[in-house]
Order: C-alpha cells, then structure tokens, then sequence
C-alpha cells in the first residue's frame, strides 16, 4: 500500500519530506535552541546543514519539472540525507561510548569569527566542542539519536522512489 502511494504520489511525498525538514529545524532551533537555551555542537550544526539542503533539494524535487529535474535533486537529497545520517550516527556513537578526552570541535560561531573561511571549514568538521553532551532526550533517545532516524528515513525513501522512478516516471 505504502509502495503504492509512493508511485501515484511521489511529488507529494518530496514535498512531504521538504516540509518534515522545515520542521525539524523550526523545532531545534525556536525550541530547543531558543525556549530550552540548548547550544547546538559543530556535529549538531552540521546535521542542520544537511537538513536544510535536504529540505531544498526536496522541495526542488517536488516542484514542477521535467523528469531529469526531478531525478537529479532527488539524488543530491539522497546524498545530503546519507551524510547527515552519517554525522548523526558518529554523534551517537560519541554519545554512547565518549572518549576521554572531548574532541568535537570548538563553537561555530567562534571558529567563523576568528579563522578565514578557508580554515573554519575543516575544523568544524575536526571540532571540540562536547559532542557528547545528552542535553536532551524524546523516548528514550538523543537529538543525534532522533537525526539518525529521520536522516536513515528520508534515505529509505528517496531510494524507493529512485529505484522506483524508472517504472512510475518520478511524475
């Protein structure tokens, strides 16, 4: 039924999942950023990234286009969706075995302010900031946690209707 919806409907769902991420990041930084004073981690900032260029990619997707369009942004949110799945687990496994001595990386903003762009960049994805830090937890599980699962998700998807795509067309 699921797989059927998926091939009657597939700009709906990109349009679904662009919304999702919209979301999600109204929901880290007016909530958890803003009303709780959570300060989101070089990982966590970088998930955000991810999910922002999932959200476009997606929303791009489901915009009106040829098939070509449709098939090329829906791979780069598959790609975008990998990473941030990857960055989220490599939090959570930081998370639930932290090393001696916390080496995440130093705050964005920090970094952006006092290094050139050119050398911002990879300490942000090197980092030192507590990555490691559970702040705050839904059902049991992290953010990082929460990230993995929504980012595996969005894969899952936008593969099948990849996969898909060739028989249904991505209409």
């Amino acid at each position: 039924m699921v797989l059927n919806w998926l091939d009657t409907a597939p700009r709906r769902v990109l349009a679904l999942m662009s919304a999702a991420c919209v979301v999600m990041l109204a929901f880290g930084i007016f909530y958890l950023q803003n009303s709780l004073g959570l300060e989101p981690c070089p990982m966590c900032i970088v998930q955000r990234y991810a999910l922002i260029f999932v959200a476009i990619a997606t929303g791009l997707a489901s915009a009106r286009g040829t098939k070509g369009w449709r098939i090329g942004w829906s791979v780069l949110a598959l790609l975008f969706s990998g990473f941030g799945a990857f960055t989220a687990a490599r939090q959570s496994w930081l998370q639930w075995y932290p090393p001696e001595i916390v080496t995440c990386g130093r705050d964005f903003y920090g970094m952006v302010e006092s290094y050139p762009v050119s050398r911002a960049i990879p300490m942000i994805f090197r980092g030192s900031g507590d990555c490691t830090a559970i702040d705050w937890t839904f059902l049991g599980g992290s953010i990082a946690n929460w990230s993995f699962l929504w980012f595996t998700a969005f894969g899952v998807v936008l593969l099948v209707l990849l996969l898909r795509g060739g028989r249904s067309g991505l209409r």
